[in-house]
C-alpha cells in the first residue's frame, strides 16, 4: 500500500442516509472534520459502505465557473459537473472520484444524485418535501418552493419528530413504502432524524386563508409526485423504473391537497 493510500483510509468516512452508505475519502484532515460536522447523525462507525468516492480537493481545471449542471451517462459510468465540481462514477465497481474546492455543498450536491441514480432501481426516490414521524407513521408534506414545507416543519407540535424540511428520503422496504431521515434541511438549517417509518400519508402544500384537507385523484397526484421528485439524469432506461415507482408509491398511501395558514392547529388535520 502506498504512503497516499495509507492516507485515504487514515481519512475517510461513511455517511449512511436512507440505508445507503458511501465512504468518502480525502487526503485532507480539516476536510473531514468539515464533512463530519455537516452530516453528523448520519455518520456510521462502520468501514465497509455501497458506494466510495475519493475526493481530490482544489481547483478543476476543466470546470466553467457558474455552469448549470450536467449528468450523463457513458460507457457505463456517469459523469457529474457543475460550475464547482465535477465527479465520475462507476455503478460497476460502486467506485468514484470528486474533484471539488474544500467545501461541503459539492459533495452535498454529488451524494444527492447518487442517491437518485441507486434508488431509481430499488423503489425509491428523493422528493421535494418536507417529512415527519407521529405515533409511528411518517407523514409528507410536497410541494414547490414557497409552498410551505419549512412552515409546516415549525408548526410541528413538540410529539413530531422532523425526518426533513426540504428533501424526503422515500424507498420500498417489505413490501411498503418508508421515509427516513435526511441531512439535506432548507430553511431550518437543521438536519433530520436518522430514524425511519411507514408513509401513512402524502400532502401536498398550498398556503391559504383557511385549514382545509381535500382527497386527490389517482391522475393529479401521479401528475405532481412526477413534479417533485428529484431526478437529475436525462436517461430513458432510468425514467421508466422512476414513473412506475410513481404509479406503484400510491397504492394504499391516500394523499390528500392540504390548504392551511401558519397556525399550529394545521396539525389536528394531519392523521
Amino acid at each position: 500500500m502506498t504512503a497516499l493510500a495509507e492516507q485515504i483510509d487514515a481519512y475517510g468516512v461513511v455517511i449512511a442516509i436512507g440505508g445507503l452508505s458511501m465512504r468518502v475519502n480525502t487526503t485532507d484532515y480539516h476536510f473531514l472534520e468539515i464533512l463530519q460536522n455537516r452530516f453528523a447523525g448520519y455518520i456510521s462507525p462502520e468501514s465497509c459502505s455501497d458506494v466510495e468516492f475519493d475526493v481530490q480537493l482544489g481547483p478543476d481545471p476543466l470546470a466553467k465557473p457558474g455552469s448549470d449542471l450536467s449528468v450523463t451517462h457513458r460507457a457505463g459510468r456517469w459523469f457529474m459537473q457543475r460550475g464547482d465540481f465535477r465527479a465520475e462514477w462507476d455503478p460497476a465497481t460502486s467506485r468514484g472520484t470528486i474533484r471539488q474546492e474544500a467545501t461541503p455543498y459539492s459533495l452535498d450536491t454529488a451524494l444527492r444524485i447518487v442517491h437518485t441514480l441507486v434508488l431509481a432501481r430499488q423503489n425509491g426516490f428523493l422528493l421535494h418535501a418536507a417529512s415527519a414521524i407521529r405515533n409511528g407513521k411518517a407523514f409528507l408534506f410536497s410541494g414547490v418552493s414557497g409552498a410551505g414545507k419549512t412552515t409546516i416543519s415549525r408548526l410541528a407540535p413538540a410529539d413530531v419528530t422532523l425526518l426533513s424540511d426540504e428533501i424526503s428520503y422515500i424507498r420500498k422496504r417489505n413490501g411498503k413504502y418508508f421515509a427516513f431521515g435526511t441531512p439535506f434541511a432548507g430553511e431550518l438549517a437543521k438536519a433530520g432524524e436518522n430514524t425511519s417509518a411507514p408513509v401513512s400519508a402524502l400532502y401536498f402544500l398550498h398556503q391559504g386563508p383557511e385549514n382545509r384537507v381535500e382527497p386527490l385523484g389517482a391522475a393529479d397526484a401521479t401528475r405532481q409526485l412526477l413534479t417533485n421528485i428529484l431526478f437529475f439524469a436525462q436517461d430513458r432506461e432510468l425514467v421508466q423504473p422512476v414513473f412506475q415507482t410513481a404509479c406503484d408509491f400510491f397504492d394504499g398511501i391516500p394523499v390528500y391537497r392540504l390548504t392551511f395558514m401558519p397556525d399550529a392547529r394545521v396539525w389536528e388535520m394531519i392523521r
